[in-house]
Formats: C-alpha cells, sequence, structure tokens
C-alpha cells in the first residue's frame, strides 16, 4: 500500500478540505519543538518509558471524523491527517487504527496507553504504544517504532450537544507527533 492510496480512502469533504488547505500553511512553521535528543516536556502520565530514544517529530494536519452512534452521541474519532516535517515537507500519514504511514510505505499501528487533558478546547495530549509495525515497499522507517506521543493539540473535538444517528462531522485539528524507538 502506498502512501497516495491509502490517502485517497480518506477524502475529506469540501469544506473540511478548504479549511485543512488554509491550515497547511501552518505546516511550514513545522513542529512546535524541533527534532533532536530530547524529548519534549509532557505530563507524567504520557511520558515514554526510559529506553525509548526519539527519531522522528512530525507536524500534524487533518481532521478528527466522527459518525453519531444509535443513542444520539458521537463515536469515537478517526483520524484522517497529514505530517509534514520541519520544513513543511509531507512525510507520513495518519489514518484509523491509529496508524501512521511514512513515505516509504512502512507503518505503525499504535494504541492508546495514556492520555491528558491539556486544554478544554482540543482533543487530549495522548501516549500510544505501537503494537504493530509493517516494512513499506520503499524503506522501514516506521519498523522499529516503539511509542507516539501527540502534542501541541489544537481543535479536534466533537461537536457539542446531541446528533442524529448517523450523521458524520469532520472537526479540523493540528498535533505535533513525536516518535520513539
Amino acid at each position: 500500500m502506498t502512501l497516495h492510496s491509502t490517502r485517497s480512502r480518506f477524502s475529506l469533504g469540501a469544506g473540511a478540505a478548504a479549511i485543512v488547505g488554509v491550515l497547511a500553511v501552518y505546516a511550514m512553521a513545522g513542529p512546535a519543538k524541533v527534532a533532536g535528543t530530547d524529548p519534549p516536556d509532557v505530563p507524567a502520565a504520557i511520558q515514554v518509558p526510559e529506553g525509548n530514544k526519539l527519531f522522528l517529530v512530525a507536524h500534524a494536519i487533518g481532521t478528527q471524523n466522527y459518525t453519531c452512534n444509535g443513542a444520539g452521541a458521537w463515536g469515537p474519532a478517526v483520524p484522517a491527517a497529514t505530517l509534514y516535517d520541519k520544513k513543511g515537507k509531507e512525510i507520513a500519514i495518519h489514518f484509523a487504527g491509529p496508524t501512521w504511514q511514512y513515505k516509504d510505505g512502512s507503518s505503525v499501528l499504535g494504541m492508546k496507553a495514556a492520555g491528558v487533558t491539556v486544554t478544554t478546547d482540543a482533543i487530549d495530549w495522548l501516549l500510544a504504544k505501537a503494537v504493530s509495525t509493517t516494512i513499506g515497499d520503499d524503506g522501514d522507517k516506521f519498523t522499529d517504532t516503539t511509542y507516539i506521543q501527540r502534542i501541541n493539540t489544537t481543535g479536534g473535538l466533537a461537536p457539542a450537544g446531541a446528533c442524529v444517528s448517523g450523521s458524520t462531522a469532520s472537526v479540523p485539528y493540528t498535533a505535533d507527533y513525536y516518535f520513539y524507538r
């Protein structure tokens, strides 16, 4: 599966795509903290265990996609985002699973290990533990991933109030993702 073919499965509605396009300008600034050897300052609940090394920082722009369940409440979010390096170059995508796929086709499937509400107007900061990885057709960037942190989030919260069963909402969000091995 290539980066292009996976992303096409998650096409955005015209309105959401326009918002994400406008937010793309924000991506040019890159992540809040430049990738290096030091992990970000985060709450204790989402700190990565000792022995794991930071190897990639990416800034994501996308949507959290919600579907209204039969009880009139928004179900869990399904992400659809593009990840950029510090120079604003597209390097990966993020989609259901949660899964991250690097431009070489390698991917990592994560499972939420912990979350922290940092602000009430954005999705939580998270720590995800890698549960499986795959080698891509053109490389293996994500195959040694052990943990992923999602921090510095904006937006992405489910709409407030009740909803009509089966309806959907795509809510723009941004975040920084820190990948460890």
